[in-house]
Order: C-alpha cells, then sequence, then structure tokens
C-alpha cells in the first residue's frame, strides 16, 4: 500500500491489482511498505468505510503472498490474530468442521 491512498485509490486497488469486486462486502486489508500501518476497505450495503490503524512501535507481521497479485485470503479468526499481532507463520490451523456459506444479496 502507498501512503496516502484513500476511498479511490483503494477501491481502484481491489479492482485492478486484486481483481475483485470492491462492492461484494469483503473485507480488503493493506498493508505498507514498513508493516507499520494498515488500512481497510468495505462496502456495508450503503457506502464504503475505510479504516486506518498506526503502531506507534513495533510492526504487523504479514501473511506471505498467496498469489501472483499478492493476494492472501484470511479467516476471521486470523484477521483477528493479525490485528493483535500474532504471527500467523507461527500458528496452525487445526482441522474442524466449517460451513461455507454463499454471499447472497437480495434484490428487493
Amino acid at each position: 500500500m502507498q501512503n496516502g491512498k484513500g476511498f479511490e485509490g483503494l477501491f481502484g486497488l481491489v479492482r485492478d491489482r486484486l481483481q475483485c469486486e470492491p462492492l461484494s462486502g469483503h473485507v480488503f486489508l493493506f498493508c505498507n511498505g514498513r508493516h507499520n500501518r494498515l488500512k481497510l476497505i468495505v462496502f456495508d450495503g450503503s457506502g464504503l468505510w475505510v479504516c486506518a490503524k498506526r503502531l506507534e512501535k513495533g510492526r504487523f507481521r504479514w501473511p506471505q503472498a498467496g498469489d501472483a497479485q499478492g493476494k492472501v485470503v484470511l479467516s476471521h479468526e486470523e484477521l483477528a490474530l493479525l490485528l493483535g499481532g500474532i504471527d500467523l507463520a507461527q500458528t496452525r490451523r487445526r482441522p474442524w468442521y466449517r460451513q461455507v456459506t454463499k454471499n447472497v444479496r437480495s434484490t428487493a
């Protein structure tokens, strides 16, 4: 993430670089090069939210990129751990059942 990216810049990164739909309702998280700042963008159905966090000390331990676009898909638990300062590389996921539901939008 480059410093100074706001609504339009982050919207463009999601659409063009990650090749995702910014208005999908998914949470998109970006980190700067020094890993001490995060920005989050999400559409809540009525508008875009952009949130930012700057660490006073320390750095976020950013996970390794999962694909050529630099996209990493996290569960909500992994997102919480990352935001809480936990190194995801030092954790392991335990096998258990999780039902995956499709994001269904009403057109009414």
